[in-house]
């Protein structure tokens, strides 16, 4: 029995900001400022990141599927962070633990616990098959009592859908309508949300783009941006002369020498040939350009000079310190919800594990260790803690916590 099949990207949600954010991500202007934004802040969350599962055979057979997992971080974190979070999903194919990596437009929230932990989800796929459009809604939901997970699918006709059989699909015909689990204290997937507000939602479960407080000013920034290009392009040097000075082909028509650099003019006198070249007023633009960039950076809370020209401006060592602090502060955020997110990808395997017998029962531990390089001089910290060590300050246990980041308990 095959619970989950690997989905490929499905439909679009019909909620706008969603397709506001998706599409500034992948229709950015020439700039591309969202997706550089996502880009940067995945790459700082999972810059040498590490993790791993150890202590048990059941611990062998989770990292084995984990590191699948960890290898694919910096692209679904990134995405995580243009679409304001991913759904980390694993099933079992071919007896063996995959993950399907879902974006927040291709699922929906359906129940939550008083604390905001998700416990129903839907997700979506669309199939083209024979001419004809499919989508299958996949429900989990997690009660006190089991885990229900059902499948149907939809002939999508004109945007009406209309339920078919499972069977009609070829691919979906070994799906189970429904499949009920007992004993489960939580859900098959794991979802690593961002952990910004969305402003125009404060109840929803869901977490926004890391973009999401600078979508004006991106705008702004693309704007900006434009008129710097026309006041290039405008102000491109040309040689103007009179129409009667050009030698002309056979049918009468104009041959330049270069189109883009002399202009004709009907001003009756051949002998004209006038140079124009004006003034670019491009400092203005780029420092307007600049401001911007680096109002898009507060918002999104990370460091001056990500987005704008580090020498743009002058600033004290006490304020280069406080905006990396900033950046700082949201990498660590990130990292946090991150760890959160693939610690619940763990529980979910392992009980994937239980359900098709996949390995034995037994004791497991997860480590992560994330680079913090960003804000800290590794090499200072580490001189520094020595002396303590020296000192008897703190003891080699402790040392040896911070420089390797191990000994977290996930299955307690």
């Amino acid at each position: 029995m095959n619970l989950f099949k690997k989905s490929p990207p499905a439909p679009k949600k019909e909620i706008s900001r969603e397709r506001i954010w998706r599409d500034m991500y992948e229709n950015g202007g020439r700039l591309n400022i969202a997706a550089s934004i996502s880009a940067e802040a995945a790459r700082l969350v999972t810059l040498e990141m590490s993790s791993g599962i150890y202590g048990s055979k059941r611990a062998e057979v989770l990292d084995g599927a984990y590191q699948k997992v960890i290898g694919k971080a910096r692209s679904f974190c990134e995405l995580a962070c243009a679409l304001g979070g991913v759904m980390l999903k694993p099933y079992i194919a071919d007896g063996r633990i995959e993950t399907a990596f879902v974006p927040a437009d291709s699922f929906e929230v359906t129940a939550t616990a008083p604390d905001g932990t998700i416990c129903g989800v839907r997700f979506f796929e669309r199939l083209e098959l024979d001419g004809k459009r499919y989508i299958k809604c996949e429900e989990h939901l997690l009660s006190q009592e089991s885990y229900i997970i059902t499948n149907r699918a939809y002939l999508d006709s004109l945007g009406v859908k209309r339920e078919v059989p499972l069977s009609e699909v070829s691919v979906w015909s070994s799906l189970e309508e429904r499949v009920v689990i007992e004993k489960v204290k939580s859900g098959l997937f794991s979802y690593f949300g961002m952990p910004f507000v969305v402003t125009e939602d404060i109840a929803s479960p869901l977490g926004a783009p890391i973009f999401a407080r600078a979508v004006s000013l991106i705008e702004d920034a693309n704007r900006q941006y434009e008129r710097l290009l026309w006041e290039f392009e405008s102000g491109e040097r040309a040689l103007y002369i009179d129409e009667t000075a050009v030698r002309r082909g056979r049918r009468g028509e104009a041959q330049l020498p270069d189109k883009r650099l002399y202009r004709m003019l009907a001003t009756g006198n051949d002998e004209l040939f006038n140079d124009w070249s004006p003034e670019i007023r491009d400092e203005a633009i780029i420092n307007g350009l600049e401001r911007i960039l680096q109002r898009i950076e507060f918002n999104c809370g990370l460091a001056y000079g990500t987005l704008s020209d580090p020498q743009a401006v002058e600033k004290t060592a006490e304020e280069i310190r406080a905006s990396k602090q900033r950046s700082y502060a949201t990498v660590t955020e990130l990292q946090t919800a991150l760890k959160n997110a693939l610690i619940g990808w763990v529980k979910a395997a392992d009980i994937l594990c239980d359900v098709y017998s996949l390995a034995p029962e037994g004791e497991y531990s997860i480590d992560f260790a994330f680079d913090d390089s960003i804000v800290a001089d590794r090499t200072a910290e580490f001189d520094e803690r020595m002396r303590l060590l020296d000192k008897g300050v703190i003891t080699a246990d402790e040392m040896k916590a911070w420089y390797f980041g191990k000994g977290a308990k996930v299955n307690e």
